[in-house]
């Protein structure tokens, strides 16, 4: 468990905060490319570590991220007209570019000056991987874009959604790395008894810090001889890797084996808001995601065109929809959708878990190490240093895995090439 002080050092985020001041040192999901899906567009609000914005894509495609409040007179710029590289104000016309530049001021005169002294907040961009990405920190600190394998790979072998959450970033962060809850939690076959993870429902953890952060292994007894090791990549300040290996239709109908890297960035919006952005990756270019496959694995989390995304329809309002008669005699939890069930139990906790009443155990090994990290995060910072994983050489070729590997063989070794990208 965390002291009082320890949980308001990690969980409070907004501006002079010391985890604000962490995240603020790497490049940081806004939205999705899709959001702003052409020139001129309508403009869309974003909210980060606290900081009220608005976003939008100019006339020649360049996505600008500014304040959401027009420094004249603090009207909305999301009610702006979006035209001729710009963003006006309805109020009296002020006009920003993607640089927060004022471009225009109409109801100055023609001889004024006064434009070229005003300049609103605005944030560096990046596109990748179909996320817009924003850099909130120093300019002198501002790292190398993010470079992770999924955002190298073409189009076709790779896709995100999001998810709005009502609680903090810290315990959507510690739902997602919890291994063994998919024991439980997402038990939603109660009859099937013979599953591994429901024979061996205490994995033993280990759990190894890195210069990205951390990686760590949840290992289940097969028999004597195997275990069944599901590998997990953690990088800062709140991604994680995990694989899954599944079967589909390819293009033509035929059935095929497609290896997939999965993960999420559980990106805080405010102290008590989080936008959790979910990626799939295909590992094998010449088996690329197919829309059918997508949206099958969309609608079996509960993110589908029936389910949650950032447009939530099961909260804690309507009890995230639990069917109790569903509950006791097919699944564990009576919710519907994966996705829903994290966010159920997260949400239930309260927007931020008083962790100083908690008891954890053997299983939370990943979760306390999660919690050191960013608690040293906030110390190196504050003491003017850097926190680890802004240098995206450290984690740009890792990967996550599963595997049966013999049980006296450790699994840094065994799966030594299965953790690393094949180029």
């Amino acid at each position: 468990m965390l002291t009082r002080e320890e949980n308001e050092l990690i969980t409070r985020v907004g501006p002079g905060t010391p985890m604000g001041d962490v995240l603020r040192r790497y490049w940081m999901p806004a939205l999705l490319s899709e959001d702003l899906p052409g020139p001129d567009c309508p403009p869309k609000r974003v909210k980060l570590l606290g900081e009220e914005l608005v976003a939008f894509r100019d006339t020649n495609g360049r996505v600008g991220l500014l304040d959401e409040y027009c420094p004249h007179r603090l009207t909305s710029l999301f009610l702006g007209r979006n035209e001729e590289c710009g963003l006006r104000c309805v109020y009296h016309g002020w006009k920003f570019d993607v640089d927060g530049n004022c471009v225009d001021m109409p109801n100055e005169p023609a001889d004024s000056r006064f434009k070229d002294k005003i300049h609103i907040l605005h944030y560096p961009v990046i596109e990748m991987g179909g996320v817009i990405w924003a850099y909130m920190g120093p300019p002198e600190k501002r790292p190398d874009p993010p470079g992770m394998e999924w955002l190298r790979a073409p189009a076709n072998q790779r896709f995100v959604s999001k998810t709005l959450e009502f609680a903090n970033f810290v315990q959507a962060i510690e739902g997602g790395i919890d291994t063994v809850h998919s024991s439980f939690l997402h038990n939603n076959d109660l009859s099937n008894d013979k599953h591994l993870k429901r024979r061996d429902t205490a994995p033993r953890l280990e759990v190894e810090r890195t210069a990205y952060g951390f990686r760590y292994a949840g290992i289940r007894t097969m028999d004597a001889d195997r275990h069944y090791v599901r590998m997990y990549q953690f990088v800062m300040p709140f991604h994680q890797f995990r694989s899954q290996r599944v079967n589909f239709a390819a293009g033509d109908g035929s059935p095929q084996d497609v290896p997939l890297l999965k993960g999420h960035m559980w990106v805080p919006m405010d102290d008590e808001h989080t936008m959790i952005f979910n990626w799939m990756f295909a590992c094998d270019e010449t088996k690329p995601l197919t829309p059918e496959y997508i949206l099958e694995a969309e609608t079996h989390a509960g993110r589908g065109p029936h389910g949650e995304s950032e447009v939530r329809h099961q909260t804690r309002a309507n009890d995230w929809l639990i069917d109790r008669a569903v509950q006791r005699t097919m699944t564990f939890t009576g919710i519907r959708g994966l996705n829903t069930q994290d966010l159920a139990v997260q949400e239930s906790m309260g927007p931020i878990v008083p962790r100083w009443k908690e008891h954890l155990g053997s299983t939370d090994k990943a979760i306390a190490a999660m919690r050191r990290i960013l608690i040293d995060s906030a110390r190196a910072v504050a003491a003017g240093g850097d926190p680890p994983g802004v240098d995206p050489i450290t984690y740009r070729d890792v990967r996550a895995a599963d595997a049966v590997l013999p049980a006296d063989a450790p699994w840094q070794d065994a799966a030594k090439d299965l953790l690393l990208a094949v180029h």
